[in-house]
């Protein structure tokens, strides 16, 4: 389909000059005519002029008025006029009232007009894409709010606090609401907790939940690695720094510029690390490994230490200025076995998760395999949790798992009615005269054989080398009974 060509009004009282401009532009541009004012501005009504080229001196209202009229009424329109009479205040008046384009004065050429009116034609269409322009910046302005908005919603969903699964009474509530209010604050968080609690989850869940929300956030554990390999990490490598670097690394502390950088494990670190964390925690300044020059990052630093820093401190193992300086908001995440509540609901997530992952189906626990889940003590804290669901996940037979295939040490160790034993695991830990310790162990070792077996007697008679009647009374004499279904012959 041809494109249409732009449309030009020229209005003239002198039919000669009228037919003369037709002429001239007629190859360009499609053409409207009028003899006065009132024919032009009903040819402006009807149709969408790009152009309008006016002679000044006309019966009625003048050149002048009929552009005014036109811009306020039509502003996008280009107006131009053709004038015999180039007195100044003519000229000011044009300009201040019509906001004319072009003056054209009389004898006009041919070409003349032609190559005035196409400069107008070009005005009108880069008027309107600068409109268009500035609509879509202004709708692409508002959408990238929105859209960034969103991201943030839901980032802090997906990865923020909600995600740190508790119950209504658990341990973990004070310590995130501590955390909710100086995640607004842009200021160094030090949290401590014993290896495995969830420390990360917790900075991370900081870093979704502030305004750095939709930047980056970048995660380190600093335990076990050399100096060499930290700097190189946190601080980057220049080009050239050691034989064979043949390329420059971006260190965390750039990568993470504006956002948020977690090091965990910072009690771990030398005295050397130290020193040079002090300076990005105090000025923000670092040195690439290789580098002379200096350079910033506005990362906000939040570490996690698996010991108590103030202890390293007094010992003389940690800078006590570093630890201030981190320390200007402190967390303790409480190990899991200071969390009962939670552990069911920590194991129903995991097993939901790796089931999907394993594409294996698992429709949860049955009560007595969180009952014993619930009371072991797990020093290994959330990934010890997740291992043992992973395990019985993968031995499982049923969708709902029983306690017959939780691990041997688990089952040994869950408590008696006292909870008195929750914490004595091995025979090593146990209290009390000979007599008594071995009493807890036999108590322990039924229980464990029982569960496994999933409270078959006769099997678990035999296996321990005892009579049915031996068993019963064992049972009865501990106040041990069934978790799950008996499958006695």
């Amino acid at each position: 389909m041809a494109k249409s060509l732009p449309t030009v009004l020229v209005v003239d009282d002198e039919p000669h000059s009228v037919a003369a401009m037709r002429m001239a532009l007629e190859d360009d541009f499609t053409v409207l005519e009028a003899q006065d004012a009132d024919q032009a501005w009903a040819l402006m009504e009807d149709n969408w002029v790009h152009v309008v080229v006016s002679d000044q001196r006309m019966p009625g209202r003048t050149g002048i008025e009929l552009l005014t009229a036109i811009r306020d009424r039509w502003p996008e329109t280009v107006r131009l006029i053709v004038t015999g009479y180039t007195e100044t205040n003519d000229m000011i008046e044009a300009i201040n009232k019509a906001g004319i384009y072009q003056f054209i004065t009389k004898p006009w050429h041919p070409d003349q007009l032609l190559m005035a009116v196409r400069n107008a034609a070009r005005l009108f269409e880069l008027n309107r894409e600068h409109e268009r322009m500035t609509l879509e910046m202004r709708y692409l302005g508002s959408t990238a709010s929105a859209r960034l908005e969103e991201r943030r919603r839901v980032l802090q969903a997906g990865l923020g606090f909600d995600k740190l699964l508790r119950s209504p009474s658990s341990g973990l509530n004070a310590t995130i609401a501590l955390a909710r209010h100086f995640a607004a604050f842009d200021v160094p968080v030090l949290i401590t907790g014993e290896a495995g609690t969830g420390k990360t989850d917790l900075a991370r869940a900081m870093h979704y939940g502030s305004l750095r929300g939709d930047r980056p956030f970048f995660e380190l554990n600093c335990t076990g690695l050399p100096d060499e390999v930290l700097l190189t990490e946190l601080f980057g490598l220049k080009r050239g720094a050691a034989q064979g670097v043949t390329q420059t690394k971006i260190g965390l502390l750039q990568k993470a510029d504006r956002g948020t950088l977690f090091l965990n494990g910072v009690d771990s670190l030398s005295p050397a690390l130290q020193i040079a964390l002090l300076r990005v925690v105090t000025e923000g300044a670092f040195q690439p490994v290789g580098a002379r020059e200096t350079l910033s990052s506005g990362a906000r630093i939040i570490v996690g230490a698996h010991r108590d820093l103030m202890d390293l401190v007094a010992d003389g193992l940690f800078r006590a200025d570093l630890y201030y300086a981190l320390a200007v908001t402190t967390l303790q995440v409480p190990p899991l076995r200071a969390r009962q509540g939670d552990i069911a609901l920590m194991a129903e997530r995991y097993l939901l998760d790796l089931a999907a992952e394993h594409g294996k189906a698992a429709r949860g626990f049955t009560q007595a395999a969180l009952d014993f889940l619930e009371n072991y003590d797990w020093p290994g804290n959330l990934p010890e949790l997740r291992n043992e669901v992973t395990r019985m996940l993968i031995l499982a037979q049923n969708v709902t798992i029983g306690p017959e295939i939780i691990s041997r040490h688990i089952l040994m160790s869950a408590p008696g009615e006292d909870s008195a034993d929750r914490t004595a695991t091995l025979v090593g830990n146990l209290e009390g005269t000979l007599k008594e310790r071995v009493e807890v162990m036999e108590m322990r070792i039924l229980r464990e054989t029982l569960t496994r077996l999933k409270w078959n007697k006769s099997r678990a008679a035999a296996e321990l080398g005892l009579s049915r009647v031996g068993l019963r009374s064992k049972l009865d004499r501990y106040g041990i009974e069934p978790h799950a279904m008996s499958e006695e012959d």
